[in-house]
């Protein structure tokens, strides 16, 4: 029997909503400050996967310039009723402190792959939005509610309202319907409708190592919900491969069987994970009482058996991108803002991608920087920069990011003695470094080819003058310091490798790159 190998979306995919639509099933996940926001995976099997279409494409539908860190798009829920396709995701403007900004919205389609509308504003109460169909029509909106006064419990319950979508908003009166167990934490709640019950399904005890699933249910959607007897349904516990197991989502397969699409993370080093939190699914059964069971128990598997129906692969997808086309590659993300000519262009010289040099490496508005997700925790990465700074606040690269605190970038700059020049740039909990004691000249020339190589935790750097000879720059790098684990303050995303150019005076000064070549050796 076909297994499912777990995580099904490895590297930065959180917050999993899963949906089937006829064969169809798709994942969407949370995108944070990464632009476009919300990724969507396909799946008619629910083992193969691929990145199908991002729903939040233009501006006027998600505005992040400005979002701090791991703010911006959090828990998408993706449902569909009618015809049409619905998302509800939050766009967190600040989440540091006491209060946390946190608007709600909806945007729908009648195409998976869009166009997806304009938002239509939901609430600002608390984070995690998700959308329940009634039978009889009706749909209603729940989501934690965020309480920010002294001595009340931060994660206050779930809030229930009904949602108009003729009138566009939301309308009638608001209840809080469930206000969490002795887990804590109360989040990412979502609804669903069985055998006369409304099962209500969250996410609790912090999405750190203590995650968990809870369900509760009710015989009417606003409440009272009595707690499972068994709860929680899904926690990692000490070796497993996969922790950090909640926040999770259900499906039914055509053939009557069901799955839950959950978070998860693995380790490198000291509980830290370079590749931020994952997707994963787990097989699911109900027990003559009427309660969720995950199959085989509570803790999460990485081997799961797959549903019965015929499997479908993909083809397999190039490593190396040419740049030789006018619309970028879906892998591709941008921080906060879209790909615009005004920063970046796939046709001003044809055959590669010219990056305009803007704000640093520390700025939540105007980077230009193009990454992907880092999917494998051993992955060779290459690309070809032709540059010509004129002056050391110009500098251009190839960048192993996690967020304006913490990243490794070795960047071509320029030197008033030396001239053009290549070095390791670090910053450690916002503590900015240059690893190397000078940088090293690079000949006239302007060409300068550039390599990472990451080994779980480690990263070896190297360069080279004519893309054969390679020539290793420093030691080893030891970058677990780029994990949720490793911040002062929580955050959510993971690490994604890339290019990217900056240009400190103000002038723009741009970098053309040739390839970019993206390798996993796992």
């Amino acid at each position: 029997m076909k297994s499912i190998r777990n995580p099904v979306l490895p590297g930065y995919h959180p917050d999993p909503s899963i949906l089937r639509v006829g064969e169809d099933y798709y994942i969407a996940t949370s995108t944070f400050e990464w632009f476009p926001g919300v990724q969507i995976h396909h799946s008619n099997d629910l083992v193969h996967w691929e990145l199908l279409t991002y729903p939040l494409t233009r501006q006027s539908q998600l505005n992040m310039i400005g979002n701090m860190n791991s703010g911006g798009v959090w828990a998408p829920c993706l449902t569909y009723d009618n015809g049409l396709y619905y998302l509800v995701f939050t766009d967190v403007k600040s989440r540091k402190g006491a209060f946390k900004d946190t608007h709600n919205y909806v945007v729908v389609a009648q195409c998976i792959e869009g166009p997806w509308s304009e938002p239509i504003y939901l609430n600002s109460s608390g984070f995690d939005p998700s959308l329940f169909h009634e039978d009889d029509g009706t749909k209603w909106l729940v989501n934690m509610i965020w309480d920010h006064r002294i001595g009340n419990n931060s994660f206050a319950g779930i809030a229930l309202q009904q949602f108009s979508m003729e009138e566009k908003r939301l309308v009638g009166p608001i209840k809080n319907i469930f206000k969490g167990t002795h887990l804590g934490l109360t989040e990412a709640p979502h609804l669903y409708k069985k055998n006369g019950y409304y099962y209500l399904m969250t996410a609790e005890g912090g999405t750190g190592y203590d995650h968990a699933i809870t369900v509760a249910r009710s015989k009417s959607i606003d409440g009272p919900y009595e707690v499972d007897p068994s709860n929680p349904i899904l926690i990692s516990r000490p070796g497993n491969v996969l922790q950090k197991a909640g926040h999770g989502s259900l499906v039914e397969t055509q053939t009557g069987e069901w799955y839950i699409a959950h978070l998860c993370a693995r380790p490198v080093k000291e509980d830290k994970c370079i590749l931020g939190r994952e997707t994963a699914i787990q097989k699911c059964y109900w027990t003559e009482d009427g309660w969720l069971r995950i199959e085989g128990g509570t803790e999460p598997r990485v081997s799961v058996p797959a549903p019965n129906m015929k499997q479908v692969s993909f083809p397999p997808t190039t490593n190396v991108d040419h740049f030789n086309t006018q619309t970028f590659n879906k892998h591709w993300n941008s921080l906060r803002r879209p790909f615009q000519e005004e920063w970046v262009s796939l046709t001003e010289r044809p055959g590669y991608l010219r990056i305009k040099g803007q704000e640093s490496m520390s700025s939540t508005h105007y980077q230009s920087l193009v990454a992907r997700r880092l999917e494998c925790f051993h992955v060779e990465v290459e690309t070809s920069i032709d540059y010509s700074p004129e002056n050391f606040q110009q500098m251009a690269g190839l960048i192993v990011y996690y967020d304006t605190e913490d990243y490794v970038y070795l960047r071509v700059t320029y030197h008033e003695e030396k001239g053009n020049c290549i070095g390791i740039i670090t910053s450690k909990y916002g503590y900015y470094d240059e690893l190397l004691d000078e940088d090293i000249p690079l000949p006239d020339n302007s060409i300068c080819y550039l390599r990472a190589i990451i080994d779980r935790q480690w990263l070896q750097l190297s360069y080279s003058l004519d893309g054969t000879n390679w020539m290793e720059i420093g030691s080893e790098i030891d970058i677990s310091h780029l994990s949720d684990e490793d911040a002062e303050y929580i955050r959510f995303t993971g690490t994604f490798v890339g290019i990217c150019a900056q240009d400190l005076s103000g002038q723009r000064k741009h970098a053309d790159f040739d390839y970019f070549r993206y390798e996993e050796s796992e």
